[in-house]
């Protein structure tokens, strides 16, 4: 029975590239294989036909001398030598490297792996976080900051290698440097990280005594941290090259420093504005006066408050708020006027408000207004 075509096999045209021809194949793979087609007697044949279908065009040679010569090329005479004259001597299509090239491509990095050829590869230092409280005066003034981060860091007697006196890791035997095994299963190659150096590649024959052999050392180090002002709850800054030491010589991670501001016992903030509630006495407020208050820089401003001001009624300080944090630009500070109400009144002062009280008919307009659309709602539902 003759071979069906290669190409069409895969769905491909002859003019696929090696990317494209890697994608059918991976896509096939998926679709035929055996566990996936339990209930299908040929599904066993089909995923070793798209194998030999691949390992045939996957390779430069192969693919050229199956475009000229098709199937015969791989039959006696052609390539000479080997189980039926394979191509080069090699015994045909090779099934377990085939579906391992896809397998190597799909998960030969998963958890720090290195794909083919070599141990493990130089793994980056992992990132730090430091959590910094900072108040609001710190936060519009900036400051430099002094911190004490415990972290792991290249051992000093062995120079981050693990081995003692200098001496270098000998490569693995049971992998010989590969940092992963494999083994044959069925039609296919399983791979796995080699159990006697745990994916390095080597081994280290002589300890180093400081680290154990491990490479690194835990130390409580100071960094001098710049907190530049403007910041707010949320901001983060890097300092590169500050985290954990990398694995195999590999980088070292970073540190984040993540602010947060404190509340302010006078302050509120949002953004780059600045909120101030400020309770004022209601004569005061009646009549009209001077205020001074606070701002964030430690200074004080007076304040004109108009005759009649209410409860709520803003007045706004431009410029007096935060520094923007990439910006010369400034915020504003608003003041919110809380008109107080007297508590602990005499008999004097409750003789005069009482007096007050007659005299005034037109002094609250607002509560005259209330009260009269509060009767005509009354009336209506009566009505």
């Amino acid at each position: 029975m003759s071979k069906r075509d290669y190409y069409d096999q895969l769905g491909l045209s002859k003019d696929a590239s090696t990317a494209e021809i890697k994608k059918a194949f991976r896509k096939k793979a998926m679709e035929l294989h055996p566990d996936r087609n339990k209930d299908d007697a040929t599904a066993e044949a089909k995923f070793k036909d798209v194998n030999e279908a691949y390992d045939v065009l996957k390779d430069v040679d192969k693919k050229a001398a199956y475009d000229r010569y098709g199937h015969a090329a791989f039959e006696g005479g052609m390539g000479g030598g080997g189980r039926q004259g394979g191509f080069g001597g090699q015994g045909g299509p090779d099934f377990g490297s085939a579906f391992s090239d896809v397998f190597d491509d799909l998960f030969g990095d998963f958890a720090g792996r290195g794909g083919r050829g070599g141990g493990q590869r130089p793994a980056r230092g992992s990132d730090l976080r430091y959590n910094l409280s900072v108040t609001l005066e710190e936060a519009y003034l900036g400051k430099q900051e002094t911190i004490s981060v415990n972290t792991s860091v290249n051992c000093d007697s062995c120079s981050g290698t693990g081995a003692e006196g200098g001496s270098e890791p000998s490569s693995c035997p049971t992998c010989s440097g590969m940092g992963k095994v494999r083994a044959q299963q069925g039609f296919f190659t399983v791979e796995r990280t080699c159990p006697t150096c745990n994916g390095r590649g080597n081994i280290i024959t002589n300890p180093c005594k400081s680290c154990t052999g491990s490479g690194h050392q835990q130390r409580e180090r100071s960094l001098s941290v710049n907190i530049p002002a403007g910041v707010e709850t949320g901001t983060r800054i890097r300092l590169a090259s500050e985290g954990e030491a990398g694995m195999r010589g590999g980088p070292t991670g970073d540190l984040y420093i993540f602010i947060e501001v404190k509340d302010h016992a006078i302050f509120e903030r949002d953004g780059p504005n600045i909120f101030c509630h400020v309770p004022v006495a209601m004569t005061e407020a009646a009549l009209g006066g001077e205020i001074e208050v606070p701002t964030i820089d430690g200074g004080k401003s007076r304040v004109k408050v108009p005759a009649g001001s209410q409860s709520g009624t803003q007045m706004r300080l431009k410029g007096k708020g935060m520094p923007g944090l990439r910006s010369s630009a400034k915020g504003d500070l608003f003041l919110e006027i809380g008109v107080e109400t007297p508590v602990n009144l005499s008999a004097k002062q409750k003789e005069l408000l009482k007096e007050f009280a007659t005299l005034g008919k037109d002094n609250s307009p607002k509560s005259k207004n209330f009260f009269g659309k509060v009767k005509g709602f009354w009336e209506g539902m009566k009505s």
